[in-house]
């Protein structure tokens, strides 16, 4: 009995070693577990301009070039003050309305973007520019309106140079290369269109032209041919019409159709195929500034152009460069202040030196209109736009 019990005792202590020995490992320190990726922090990017109506191709154009930034910046895996980020658009459309502007402006703040970009027209930027102030978020329109800028909000920023040197140029051409004394003008009443012809004005008239008569219109209307025949009995040796290319368009057909003999001029707005298209062979002869280089001059202008048609399948028109361009600056500023929140990347983006596609530099001035910028100035020729003269500030 004795040994037997010894028998058991000395198994029951070689157990309980051997368990020991099983739970002393089974305690061991277990590897540590990988740390988790930083969560990627969404940066919401504003945008607004004309996506339906008359002028929807120069807003969808625009878009275009923010959206092939923001997929570019989303494509490096950016970083904004060591947080992973991915930037998203928040896209609206304004309609070309002011009205419909600032409904969209405060919607777009309500939706908690940190940065807006658009909106295109003059008339939509002006109004919604004290919405986007009040809320402290930085703007970057194609608003090329001086009172844009005018109003001194600290958030406004330009994409393309004013009409002051748009039409300044476009003046000055008028009387000193085309030999024009006696001009008609007309506008569309926007903001755009009335101050292009406003600033066209003051240059004609200060190189020595005679203004003999002013007209105007508004930026739906098509029949002009009352307005036209009123002109053409001024005899004008240049019709300037401030406006958009839906209504140039017709106009340079009633122009033929009456017999008028003046060139038509215009700006940037009518500098685009769809004009091309409405004019038909009507369009030769017509003359229009653009507040830029040509793509083909553009510091970045062949790289862009290759990559825009590789995304869109469509050529680039007028304003996508600039657009892509403003993309990449307020981007590029929030890296640089190591933050997306607007108060703290404003003033970077104030401070903004940077290449760009459109220009080898872009940097903003204390309004925030453009340092650095160029006027080209383009004749359409065997129904073609070419460029006739490139002129910087």
């Amino acid at each position: 009995m004795k040994m037997n019990a010894l028998f058991q005792c000395s198994a029951l202590a070689v157990s309980l070693a051997l368990l020991g020995g099983c739970s002393q490992k089974d305690e061991a320190p277990a590897a540590a577990a990988p740390a988790a990726a930083p969560e990627v922090k969404v940066v919401k990017l504003g945008f607004a301009a004309p996506l339906t109506g008359p002028q929807a191709h120069y807003g969808k154009e625009m878009q275009n070039g923010v959206i092939l930034a923001i997929e570019e910046a989303n494509a490096g895996q950016p970083q904004i003050g060591g947080q992973p980020v991915r930037f998203e658009l928040v896209s609206e459309d304004d309609q070309a309305d002011p009205k419909q502007g600032t409904a969209v402006a405060q919607k777009l703040v309500d939706a908690k973007i940190v940065g807006m970009l658009g909106h295109f027209n003059s008339g939509t930027s002006i109004p919604a520019s004290r919405i986007y102030a009040e809320a402290g978020i930085p703007e970057i329109a194609m608003a090329t309106s001086p009172a844009y800028t005018g109003n001194g909000y600290k958030t406004t920023f330009r994409a393309m140079t004013n009409d002051v040197q748009q039409g300044s140029v476009m003046g000055r051409f008028a009387v000193e290369t085309l030999k024009a004394h006696r001009i008609a003008i007309i506008d569309d009443r926007t903001a755009y269109g009335q101050g292009l012809a406003d600033e066209f004005e003051k240059s004609a008239k200060a190189a020595g032209a005679d203004i003999v008569k002013r007209e105007f219109t508004s930026d739906k209307g098509t029949d002009f041919m009352a307005i036209l025949t009123s002109i053409k009995s001024a005899k004008p040796d240049v019709v300037f019409f401030g406006g958009a290319d839906a209504q140039a368009g017709p106009m340079a057909r009633q122009i033929k159709q009456l017999g008028i003999k003046a060139a038509l001029m215009g700006g940037e707005m009518i500098k685009s195929p769809n004009f091309l298209s409405l004019a038909g062979t009507a369009a030769d002869g017509t003359i229009a500034s653009l507040a830029g280089l040509p793509l083909a001059q553009m510091p970045g202008g062949k790289d862009y152009e290759t990559k825009y048609k590789a995304r869109f399948n469509e050529d680039v028109q007028i304003y996508s460069p600039y657009a892509y361009d403003a993309t990449m600056v307020l981007i590029a500023a929030m890296k640089a202040a190591g933050s997306s929140e607007p108060a703290k990347y404003l003033p970077a983006l104030a401070k903004t030196q940077m290449a760009g596609v459109t220009s080898g530099t872009i940097g903003y001035d204390e309004k925030g209109d453009l340092k650095d910028g160029a006027i080209t100035v383009y004749k359409v020729e065997g129904g073609e736009w070419k460029v006739l003269e490139a002129s910087s500030k």
